[in-house]
């Protein structure tokens, strides 16, 4: 076989999470254009690829078959076949089969060009109306053992927004677990069928979610958005601060040293402290 005289690239390709209407341009022209579509589950994909007429040929890649399945596909961009890969929903990778693909690609210099999409992460996040300036994705959480008990003690402390996926038989059991951990009063919100006809965005606290589903059966793949810990800055007037601040100088110490100990001591900025120090009479010893 002759070496083909360019190399091959992998396309990494979003496709909906729900209505198909979130299929790019870009994303059905690359899939009409590769040599191949590697696909999570190839009949699952083979009704998108039916849909826009896509005749591609599909290769399975999967977490079962990826160990054989890599070589193979790096060779075949190597003979400079281009492929695209898809999951079953959504971003590949995010939550979904690919990374090692996309590394051993990386590691003898194959081309990886993302064409992005739906994420239902970032979906459910946009409309949950809790903060989005910094969050952090968890993805599935372990099913049970030390691994899940250290996954959702970590998440105590996690002051931004948090986003977990899971599946409808498990999340009774989860709300229950983020409540123990969590506390229920910690606002959240669950979002359920995203993109498509029964899309459900139900808000609240962990609490009442539980009571919620108590009282139905949960239903479809859920995206939970969890609000991050709220550290209450306390409140310090000009009246404490300049007493502290007297009681320190009144000790020998200088007003710098005295303004950065309790610049270190309650957070506020060391300027700020300092000018108030300005204001006080040097105590004589």
């Amino acid at each position: 076989m002759h070496t083909a005289l360019h190399i091959g690239t992998l396309y990494v390709v979003a496709t909906p999470i729900g209505n198909l209407e979130d299929m790019t341009f870009r994303a059905v022209r690359i899939l009409q254009m590769v040599d191949a579509i590697a696909a999570e589950d190839t009949r699952h994909t083979g009704k998108l690829l039916h849909h826009f007429q896509i005749a591609t040929p599909q290769i399975s890649y999967h977490e079962h078959n990826r160990q054989q399945r890599i070589p193979e596909l790096v060779d075949l961009l190597k003979q400079g076949k281009s492929i695209a890969l898809v999951s079953d929903a959504g971003m590949p990778l995010i939550s979904d089969p690919g990374y090692e693909l996309v590394r051993a690609c990386i590691s003898v210099e194959i081309p990886v060009v993302p064409i992005p999409g739906a994420s239902a992460a970032i979906t459910a996040l946009s409309a949950s109306g809790l903060s989005t300036d910094r969050f952090v994705f968890e993805g599935f959480l372990p099913a049970k053992g030390s691994g899940r008990k250290e996954r959702l003690e970590a998440l105590q402390t996690e002051s931004r927004t948090i986003i977990l996926y899971e599946s409808p038989h498990r999340l009774r059991q989860t709300l229950q677990d983020l409540a123990d951990v969590l506390g229920g009063d910690r606002q959240l919100v669950l979002a359920r069928e995203l993109t498509k006809l029964h899309e459900e965005f139900w808000r609240g606290t962990i609490a009442a979610a539980i009571l919620a589903y108590s009282q139905r059966s949960p239903q479809g793949e859920f995206t939970l958005a969890l609000a991050g810990l709220q550290l209450e800055k306390p409140y310090f007037s000009e009246e404490i601060l300049k007493s502290e601040l007297q009681q320190l100088l009144g000790q020998g110490i200088s007003r710098s040293q005295a303004s950065r100990q309790l610049a270190k001591a309650t957070s506020l900025p060391r300027r700020f402290i300092y000018e108030l120090a300005l204001s006080l009479p040097v105590v004589e010893i």
